[in-house]
């Protein structure tokens, strides 16, 4: 599998002199769905934002695709590397929605009818069905956070990073939009999600991340990682609802490692089943 991001004992200090990374070692195949995951200052957002050049580390080394990040410029690597900020507030700064999802085609000199045409696509993508001339800002949250992740896909990046994306969304609405990013990564896009939320990250991660006082405290299997309470434990995280009621059924054979809803009911209807059969 074609390996999309691999970074080198990267550092970060920032001007401050705080140190944010301290030799973070991590390899992204490309199509991957990972989920970076910390309390607060733990280096989530530093070390995403590493990715496409938004930062550039004190030392080490950041490969995009196999090619040094050191020799592309962050403009050149935003277009393989996509990031949605995590409030699309900090990201929307045109008038209509034409002008902004249209934005970076034209700084890369596409003509008006490609601009035009790749603006379509990319709003019927995140399912938006507005005028090109609607303001963005007068749009809900929900809807411009929808927004934010068309003017990244109309560029067709090869890597989506979203920086909390359901932050200031109901329950409802955080799940229309990860269900959006789950058939984004369905497509073959490798998916990025930085969150602090253990059930939405249970739901739709493949692998987790958990990075501690800017060091990887965990990487591995999204079920083995969100399980382990002691592990979660190191940097303020709980494992998912279902996961508690899992480690409650370990005497009817629940596997410990449950951490997701739809699993859970598939066990408890396979058991039920052959426990009436043997009756």
């Amino acid at each position: 599998m074609t390996e999309a991001i691999r970074t080198e004992g990267i550092e970060y200090v920032y001007p401050n002199g705080f140190q944010a990374l301290k030799g973070i070692d991590i390899s992204i195949k490309e199509g991957e769905f990972i989920a970076v995951m910390g309390q607060n200052g733990s280096g989530k957002t530093t070390l995403v934002k590493h990715f496409n050049g938004l930062l550039r580390p004190t030392k080490g080394k950041v490969y995009v695709f196999g090619e040094d990040s050191a020799k592309h410029t962050t403009a050149e690597l935003c277009r393989i590397v996509g990031y949605v900020f995590q409030n699309p507030d900090h990201q929307i700064f045109n008038s209509t929605l034409l002008d902004e999802v249209g934005f970076g085609l034209r700084n890369l000199g596409f003509s008006e009818s490609e601009v035009l045409e790749k603006v379509k696509v990319a709003l019927a993508k995140v399912d938006l069905k507005k005028s090109l001339t609607d303001n963005p800002h007068f749009m809900s949250m929900g809807e411009r956070h929808r927004v934010a992740i068309a003017s990244i896909l109309v560029l067709e990046p090869k890597v989506l990073i979203l920086d909390e994306p359901t932050t200031g969304l109901d329950y409802k609405r955080s799940l229309e939009l990860m269900e959006l990013v789950k058939r984004i990564n369905g497509e073959g896009k490798t998916v990025v999600l930085v969150t602090h939320d253990v059930n939405l990250a249970a739901q739709y991660a493949q692998r987790v991340v958990v990075l501690k006082d800017g060091q990887i405290l965990a990487d591995g299997e999204a079920k083995n990682i969100l399980s382990n309470t002691e592990l979660l434990a190191e940097s303020n995280l709980v494992p998912p609802q279902i996961n508690f009621l899992a480690k409650r059924l370990r005497d009817l054979n629940v596997p410990e490692n449950i951490i997701k809803v739809d699993e859970m009911v598939e066990f408890l209807q396979k058991h039920v089943k052959l426990t009436k059969a043997s009756k």
